[in-house]
């Protein structure tokens, strides 16, 4: 299995500094600073970036999922928040809520929700993230 890289570089104090952020496959770079993080400025966080491989991942793994059940889904969309909140001794995510809707032939609501928690539970970023609670909203559309 491959190895996966991205990098980061930061020039100067917290609040005052500002770095950027790259994929390893080029496919992103952007910049961030404390604004981008902490407030609403211009730019990507760390947080953001999380969201976006969990996001990936669970949908992944849920068509996965489904596949070894039987199932092929039309589409599958996943949204999920990470949560930055101040905790004692700093910062730390606190929560992420994955967000799912999909439309997948032939499969019933109870079939469907048990295939979306395993696919939580399964999916690899889940496991690297098991330290916040991961909550999970899925819905079938007809």
């Amino acid at each position: 299995m491959a190895a996966r890289k991205s990098s980061a570089r930061w020039n100067g104090s917290l609040k005052e500094g500002k770095g950027s952020m790259k994929l390893g496959s080029g496919a992103y770079e952007g910049p961030y600073s404390f604004p981008s993080r902490f407030e609403e400025g211009d730019g990507t966080n760390p947080e953001e970036l999380i969201a976006a491989a969990h996001a990936g991942c669970y949908s992944m793994a849920f068509s996965a999922t489904l596949g070894k059940s039987g199932f092929t889904p039309d589409s599958v969309h996943t949204t999920a928040t990470v949560h930055l909140e101040a905790v004692e001794g700093g910062f730390g995510i606190t929560k992420i809520d994955l967000v799912m809707e999909a439309t997948i032939p032939d499969i019933d609501e109870a079939k469907f929700q048990e295939i979306a928690e395993a696919a939580k539970v399964g999916c690899p970023v889940s496991k690297a993230l098991a330290g916040p609670a991961i909550s999970l909203q899925a819905t079938l559309k007809k």
